[in-house]
């Protein structure tokens, strides 16, 4: 029989892999509102804009989210928080994309990884009344394949960081090596991530700076909507 904490790691490989169809290689998540100001077009201006936003909405959104899953003791609590973190999403092309990939990833997961709080969410979700966001979905299948909280946190951030250097690849475009060469230095920022999340829920403040994203990102956000041309659908 194959070790527990071995079927945790396996499932997380799968449910992370860039290969899984979420949808994901659909979204640039507002890079593409900055390549056509032409102010992102190389390593170096992608680096920055990947950088902040890992450090600002993938901190203060998602990882936050994810470790409040982790903190709830009841699926009421992931009901309120599927609300929360969808609606702090201003930007509707992000509050779509989030929920689109969201459900994508909580059909796959409640097929291979079922459990009772999964279940309940995809009941939810059908009944229209929750969203699925992709955070709040990952939070709940991480959690009931007992990965641990920070690796849970990681997992997310670092799939986000390659589906996006992925895009930028193909859009900017940037070469196979160079797109390593960013997924290698975003390293660091993932681990950043994750450290500032726990110091926010550690300090009690977690629910109350959750979706403070810069307004600069979430602008550029709403402008792709009315991009002449669009490679992504945000």
């Amino acid at each position: 029989m194959t070790d527990p904490s071995l079927s945790g790691i396996l499932g997380l490989m799968q449910l992370t892999d860039s290969a899984l169809p979420t949808g994901a290689f659909s979204h640039s998540m507002g890079f593409e509102t900055y390549m056509a100001a032409e102010q992102l077009e190389d390593e170096a201006s992608f680096a920055a804009w990947l950088e902040m936003f890992v450090d600002q909405q993938l901190t203060y959104t998602d990882t936050l989210a994810i470790r409040l899953v982790y903190a709830a003791t009841d699926f009421e609590r992931i009901e309120d928080l599927d609300e929360l973190v969808t609606a702090q999403a201003l930007p509707r092309q992000i509050r779509e994309s989030g929920m689109t990939m969201g459900r994508r990833l909580l059909s796959i997961g409640a097929r291979s990884y079922p459990g009772e709080w999964v279940r309940r969410y995809q009941q939810g979700v059908a009944e229209e009344r929750m969203h699925g966001h992709q955070a709040t979905v990952w939070g709940v299948l991480a959690r009931g394949l007992d990965v641990p909280e920070d690796t849970a946190v990681a997992s997310h951030v670092y799939a986000t960081v390659i589906s996006l250097t992925q895009n930028a690849v193909r859009g900017i475009p940037l070469g196979q090596n160079t797109g390593q060469a960013v997924i290698r230095e975003a390293q660091d920022w993932v681990d950043r991530a994750v450290v500032t999340s726990r110091e926010l829920v550690a300090q009690g403040i977690a629910e109350e700076v959750l979706g403070a994203v810069a307004p600069g990102l979430e602008i550029a956000q709403m402008n792709h909507e009315r991009q002449r041309a669009r490679l992504f659908m945000s």
